[in-house]
């Protein structure tokens, strides 16, 4: 994955089979050669090449688009265990349900409008020729308990840049979790060729804006009365760093 990538695949069928997989985020192979009418030959040739061009990989009998994020890493803090990895499409679920809890608490207006996008499409990561997005999650005992996204489309004149979110459940705060997928979120934007990342958040979420300004994030411009949350207007936040 990485800016403004051009997709090459050498045959419409091979396009079709990771377009078909991309679209849906996993998908057993024998309902991919059936819903496309492939000759089942044919098939297992363009999925074997597409594996071999780290296109595509199987797991647990199901083709999904590879994407390569780096490993699971394991935190302890003084009384509580977590982990950091790249999201897989199983996490949807738990992923939506985080958004939308951290959302209701805080009001987080970009985030929670990722939350629909994705319940929406039902497919958590995507690269395409146009756009690009990434999850990571934190788990406790493999429960979702806060996500880091990044969103990026592929176009030349934007191609530097990545908008993110992140958050934490309200019970989980205070052990770092926030601040660890900050970190894997950006270290992933960097190595991805992405020069700055944005987040926009409403100035009524004091505790969202302090944390990215811990964080280095800059404030780079202010919409008045950008929101109307419970009948008032609310001005939207925009921040950004520079990796």
């Amino acid at each position: 994955m990485g800016t403004s990538e051009r997709l090459e695949f050498g045959h419409a069928d091979r396009r079709r089979i990771y377009e078909y997989v991309e679209r849906h985020g996993a998908a057993e192979p024998d309902e991919v050669q059936e819903r496309l009418g492939i000759d089942p030959s044919g098939f297992r040739h363009h999925v074997a090449i597409l594996k071999r061009d780290d296109r595509l990989e199987e797991v647990d009998g199901r083709l999904r688009v590879t994407i390569d994020a780096g490993a699971e890493e394991e935190y302890v803090s003084e009384d509580l265990e977590f982990h950091i990895r790249p999201a897989r499409q199983e996490d949807l679920s738990g992923i939506v349900g985080a958004i939308r809890q951290v959302a209701e608490e805080k009001t987080y207006i970009v985030a929670e409008s990722v939350a629909d996008e994705v319940d929406h499409e039902e497919t958590l990561l995507r690269h395409n020729e146009l756009e690009s997005r990434m999850f990571f999650v934190a788990t406790v005992e493999k429960e979702v308990v806060g996500w880091v996204h990044l969103y990026a489309p592929e176009l030349d004149k934007l191609s530097h840049t990545a908008e993110l979110t992140v958050g934490v459940i309200e019970e989980y705060r205070g052990h770092g979790i926030g601040s660890h997928l900050l970190s894997r979120g950006l270290e992933w934007a960097g190595s991805n060729g992405y020069e700055k990342v944005y987040n926009s958040v409403p100035s009524a979420n004091e505790e969202a804006i302090e944390f990215l300004e811990a964080h280095d994030w800059e404030t780079e411009a202010i919409r008045e009365d950008h929101y109307k949350l419970n009948g008032h207007y609310v001005d939207e936040v925009m921040m950004a760093v520079e990796l």
